[in-house]
């Protein structure tokens, strides 16, 4: 792909943003400017872009992903087709050194430059569509509700433990629990439909439901991770994206640590895994029958967990990719071959 002509950076705020144009190599052709973060903000800042050249054959736009606050300039630029990249604000803040004045006007300008330097490792941004984001609020408030639960829960076992009790606070919590827990049945309803209404989403979340130990929440987070199962992994990139993967920590004779996993990637997934990989290892013969050995061998059980769950995550995109439910005695038919000659 060939690079354009002008990296406009944008700092993106609640109420205001700045953005800057810079061209190849790299200098400012535009000094910052700061629009307000609203439709008649974008349309000024439109006919600034034009004004300055930077048309939509001839720009990249670049943002950091800061939430709502970036969205709805983003969709705006997409729906007038301009190319979109939004990237981690770590990655961009370690492509500079620490030094010099932080604020909206210089971030735009850095991370105008930030574009301009690593154009050829962007990722241009599509906006998701209506169901898969409705699917991910649903996700996140069920989340934050289990979260509630939790905190009742752990509260509710305190009070009932006191010497002095406090019927009202108890039933407090006891009605709180219940609410919370009739809530997330409801988005539990609600994500099952918006799957089932779409035939091929449907049958998709057939195949990946049949893997051992996965749910509706897991399948669901599958679903919005992949963009609807469009953009399917591997089973190694989807254990890295996850944060589950091990990995080495060599070098020379002197620096050297075992093999672990990063331990950050979306949470709520890694928490459903642990759980299904904690539900496998005592429940599933072929899981349990693992855990037991390895355990035998002195492992400790987290590590074995991971190992389950990177299995999960194995099977999961087998059979996603073989577009078959999994069958537990299914043997490679090489492997048949082998044994019987």
């Amino acid at each position: 792909m060939n690079p354009p002509k002008y990296f406009v950076g944008f700092d993106i705020a609640a109420d205001d943003f700045a953005a800057t144009i810079g061209t190849y190599p790299w200098r400012i052709t535009a000094s910052p400017q700061t629009f307000a973060n609203t439709l008649a903000g974008f349309e000024q800042m439109l006919s600034w872009l034009v004004q300055h050249e930077a048309t939509v054959e001839q720009s990249v736009c670049c943002l950091e992903a800061t939430g709502v606050y970036g969205e709805a300039v983003a969709h705006y630029l997409v729906a007038r087709n301009y190319r979109v990249a939004i990237e981690p604000p770590l990655k961009v803040k370690r492509a500079f050194h620490p030094t010099g004045h932080k604020n909206d006007p210089v971030d735009s300008q850095q991370i105008a430059a930030y574009a301009c330097r690593f154009f050829d490792e962007l990722s241009f941004w599509q906006p998701p569509s209506e169901r898969i984001e409705q699917i991910r609020v649903l996700l996140t408030t069920r989340e934050q509700l289990t979260k509630e639960t939790t905190m009742h829960k752990n509260a509710l076992t305190a009070l009932k433990r006191k010497v002095a009790s406090t019927p009202l606070a108890e039933r407090i919590h006891t009605e709180t629990i219940q609410q919370l827990q009739g809530r997330q049945k409801e988005i539990d309803t609600e994500i099952k439909r918006l799957i089932d209404q779409d035939d091929t989403w449907r049958g998709w979340k057939k195949i990946i439901l049949s893997s051992p130990g996965v749910g509706l929440m897991l399948a669901a987070h599958t679903l919005v991770l992949t963009d609807g199962f469009t953009q399917l992994f591997s089973s190694k990139q989807f254990s890295a994206y996850l944060g589950i993967c091990p990995y080495e920590y060599q070098s020379g004779k002197s620096v050297y640590r075992p093999a672990r996993s990063r331990g950050y990637g979306p949470s709520a997934v890694r928490r459903l895994l642990h759980l299904a990989a904690r539900s496998l290892a005592h429940h599933h013969p072929d899981f349990r029958s693992y855990f037991e050995r390895k355990r035998a061998e002195g492992k400790p059980k987290r590590l074995i967990y991971n190992n389950i769950e990177n299995k999960i995550v194995k099977i999961m995109c087998a059979v996603l990719k073989s577009k078959t439910p999994y069958d537990r005695n299914y043997r490679p038919a090489l492997a048949s071959v082998s044994t019987t000659t």
